[in-house]
């Protein structure tokens, strides 16, 4: 492994050449986007407004179309402005809702846990609640493990001790005393 940067595997008028391309397709793709959402909304508009046919028509017939149009602009205008409204009250509201979630998380510390002792009959309480009616001394329950005590050799003459020890009679020994 070397310390030295990296080397590409592309040269960089390749690089260059293929940024190129890519913002040529992405500026392509944008623009075909922007069309295809002007198409959307102009059919949208003839869907919903018909094209106006003012030839032929009176003059109270014109003054009558331009009170139907008056009115369904007030009524537009209502339901913009009701839905503004809306949409303000739910902004105010997702702010207030963060600021509320921002305090509570400053103010909330974590307790540190400390080590409870509790008795094993407490803690039955505890768990079981009213159930716990029976008394349990679980202490009388453990098995009692007598520990043996080493024995200790008095060792005053280490000679005296391996002289007993030899031959036949002190392995004798050994193996009575480990026996039993």
């Amino acid at each position: 492994m070397t310390d030295g940067p990296r080397k590409s595997k592309i040269s960089s008028s390749r690089k260059l050449g293929l940024k190129i391309r890519l913002l040529a397709v992405a500026a392509e793709m944008l623009q075909e986007e922007t069309e295809r959402k002007m198409q959307e909304r102009e059919a949208v508009l003839a869907e919903r407004v018909p094209p106006l046919k003012l030839s032929g028509l009176s003059l109270q017939e014109m003054l009558d179309l331009c009170k139907d149009l008056h009115h369904k602009i007030d009524v537009v205008d209502e339901e913009r402005y009701d839905i503004s409204l809306k949409v303000s009250k739910n902004a105010k509201e997702i702010e207030d809702m963060n600021l509320k979630i921002t305090e509570i998380q400053s103010k909330f510390k974590k307790p540190t846990l400390r080590r409870v002792k509790i008795s094993a009959e407490a803690m039955l309480s505890v768990l079981l609640g009213s159930r716990h009616k029976e008394n349990f001394d679980f202490k009388a329950n453990l098995k009692t493990v007598k520990k043996e005590e080493d024995k200790k050799d008095e060792v005053t003459d280490w000679r005296k001790n391996v002289e007993a020890m030899s031959g036949m009679e002190g392995r004798k020994k050994l193996f009575d005393a480990s026996g039993n």
